[in-house]
């Protein structure tokens, strides 16, 4: 099996590095940037930035003017809506996998897991009424529905399927939870709704009905990503 050179493994940081932030606005259309500027912002040499740009340029997110000057494409959005289309569409082909080959190990995890959910959610409530710090509590749940998020591919059994969904994932799994975080801090009822649906997922999996876990799923995934984005969901 071959291994990953440094170069190309500091660029595919840098281009997820430099996709996020075009996906969450940091760098806007039209933006002007230099690779050595955006080598020093990542701290990387110009070397997998080039690479990075070269892929993004394929990707239709950016445009180069220059030998080392590139501008975030005024198409940018619609690239990163493409994006996000594929990313929820593969989201709930793994959900469509999932009821299909869930073990009921699995399926007891997953329910375990909302039970701690659940817990933290009450306490969450409760801390907050009381006037208390509840952050370290939402860490925890933000890390029980990682748990149950990857436990839910995991049951998918196909790990093909699993690596072309993080390829094509908006925002990369640190990404998502500091924009959770941050909009959490400034809408303490961020998102702490959404996990309702979590259990009916559970219910449609152990019943083997693949339309609706794959249903429940995409309208979570495009929910989420709506909300991380600053996008109105109008599906």
């Amino acid at each position: 099996m071959m291994v990953k050179s440094t170069t190309e493994t500091r660029a595919d940081l840098a281009y997820q590095a430099l996709r996020e932030a075009i996906g969450s606005g940091a760098l806007r259309p039209g933006q002007k940037v230099t690779e050595r500027g955006l080598a020093e912002q990542l701290s990387v040499s110009p070397t997998p930035v080039r690479e990075a740009l070269r892929r993004l340029e394929q990707d239709g997110l950016i445009e180069r003017t220059g030998p080392r000057t590139v501008v975030v494409a005024d198409i940018a959005e619609k690239a990163v809506d493409d994006l996000a289309e594929v990313e929820v569409g593969l989201r709930g082909l793994v959900a469509r996998f999932a009821a299909r080959h869930a073990t009921p190990e699995q399926l007891d995890a997953l329910d375990a897991i909302l039970d701690e959910a659940d817990d933290l959610l009450l306490l969450i409530y409760t801390r907050r009424r009381n006037g208390e710090d509840a952050d370290r509590h939402i860490a925890a749940l933000l890390d029980r529905m990682e748990e149950f998020n990857q436990l839910v591919n995991a049951c998918a059994a196909n790990p093909v399927l699993i690596r072309l969904l993080e390829q094509t994932q908006v925002f990369s799994r640190p990404q998502r939870r500091a924009l959770r975080l941050e909009k959490i801090a400034s809408d303490d009822s961020f998102g702490l709704d959404r996990y309702a649906g979590h259990r009916a997922l559970v219910r449609a999996l152990r019943e083997g009905d693949s339309a609706t876990a794959e249903r429940l799923v995409i309208e979570d995934a495009q929910g989420g990503l709506a909300a991380l984005r600053n996008r109105e969901d109008n599906s």
